[in-house]
C-alpha cells in the first residue's frame, strides 16, 4: 500500500518518510481497519480485507514450501541496506506471484488474533486465526530490524496491541 493510495481513501498521511510511492506506516491495527471501511464503501464491486497470517504466508511463499529465501537482500530492505528509512515499493525483486515488498521494507498487518498455541491444534487448511485475543498478527519484516535468527526465512513475526502504531507498520 503506498502513501498515495492511504492518503485517497484517509486523506491524510501519517508516515514517517513522506513520498508517494513508498509504502504507508506508523498506522495502527485499528487505522487499516478504518481504511477498509471506507474503500469497500466506495462500491467498486470488491471486498477488501486484511488478509489470515496463514493467507500471507501462503502469498509471501508463492506458493512453495520452501520457508527461506537465497538472498534476502535481493528481495527485501531491512536494517543492513535500508539505510534507517523505507524506500518506494516494488524496487526490490518481486517473489513467484509477482508480490513485492512481502520480506521487509516495512510490517505488515494480518486480520488475525494471536493465538500463542493456536497453530498446534487449528485446521489444516485455510486457518483463520482464534476468535478473539489482545494482540495482532504482523508478518514480514521492516527497514529497521534485521533478518533474525532464522536468517532469510519468508517472513518474521511479530505481535502488537490493535492500537499501536509503530514505524516500520502498514
Amino acid at each position: 500500500m503506498t502513501q498515495a493510495q492511504w492518503k485517497a481513501v484517509m486523506g491524510a498521511n501519517a508516515s514517517q518518510f513522506k513520498e508517494e510511492d513508498r509504502p504507508v506506516e506508523n498506522v495502527s491495527w485499528s487505522d487499516v481497519q478504518e481504511f477498509l471501511r471506507r474503500l469497500n464503501a466506495m462500491n467498486d464491486l470488491y471486498r477488501y480485507r486484511l488478509p489470515t497470517e496463514a493467507e500471507w504466508e501462503y502469498a509471501a511463499r508463492a506458493g512453495s514450501p520452501l520457508d527461506m529465501v537465497a538472498d534476502l537482500g535481493a528481495v527485501a530492505w531491512y536494517d543492513g541496506n535500508s539505510g534507517s528509512q523505507t524506500h518506494p515499493v516494488g524496487r526490490k525483486r518481486a517473489n513467484g506471484w509477482g508480490l513485492y515488498d512481502m520480506l521487509g521494507n516495512v510490517w505488515e498487518w494480518c486480520a488475525d488474533w494471536y493465538g500463542k498455541d493456536y497453530y498446534a491444534s487449528s485446521p489444516i487448511d485455510d486457518p483463520q486465526g482464534p476468535a478473539s485475543g489482545n494482540l495482532q498478527v504482523v508478518r514480514g519484516g521492516s527497514w529497521s530490524n534485521g533478518p533474525g535468527s532464522s536468517g532469510r526465512r519468508s517472513g518474521s513475526r511479530a505481535v502488537l496491541t490493535a492500537g499501536s502504531a509503530v514505524p516500520g507498520f502498514v
